[in-house]
């Protein structure tokens, strides 16, 4: 009797494990979208070669990032817009990386 409570204790604790991992809470969901967004976009700025080239210092990925969002909110945003869509796009699919690409090389 006490194993089979026991065994029944270990597939209810089973079973809540599961689901607190597989929730469908609108937060959980909205939650793990976002988690997933943010890990996505580091990993383009680690695509990108950011992190080798500022030796993963924070102050000055945020730097560019922030010169990036001034250029695209001035009066030639739409052209900076087009330009690095273009870059990105290209980029994208010649899956080359952050080492095999080097600025100078390549036009806009």
């Amino acid at each position: 009797m006490i194993k089979a409570v026991n065994r029944l204790t270990a597939a209810r604790h089973r079973h809540d494990a599961a689901r607190a991992r597989t929730g469908t809470r609108a937060w959980q969901v909205k939650r793990r979208e976002r988690t997933r967004q943010l890990i996505e976009l580091g990993g383009l700025i680690a695509k990108a070669g950011l992190v080798t080239l500022t030796d993963d210092n924070r102050a000055v990925i945020f730097g560019l990032l922030l010169e990036s969002a001034g250029r695209l909110r001035g009066e030639n945003g739409d052209s900076y817009l087009k330009i690095w869509k273009r870059r990105g796009q290209r980029e994208f699919n010649t899956e080359s990386s952050p080492e095999d690409w080097r600025p100078n090389e390549r036009s806009a």
